[in-house]
């Protein structure tokens, strides 16, 4: 059975988990009717289209 011969700091212990730690930015798409930035899949929050179908009313 494999033992470690020696114990593991701490440091090289979180630097090799660090990695899945990461928090990435939510990816991003633009609205083909405004232009705007908004989340992919979802209704744009400025002007309320998805697939280019109004489908919430926005002032």
């Amino acid at each position: 059975m494999a033992v470690p011969k020696r114990k593991m700091g701490r440091a090289r212990t979180n630097a090799r988990r660090s990695h899945n730690d990461r928090i990435d930015a939510p990816a991003r798409s633009t609205c083909p009717q405004c232009g705007e930035v908004k989340l992919p899949h979802r209704v744009c929050p400025n002007c309320g289209h998805y697939r280019d179908r109004e489908v919430i009313e926005t002032a």
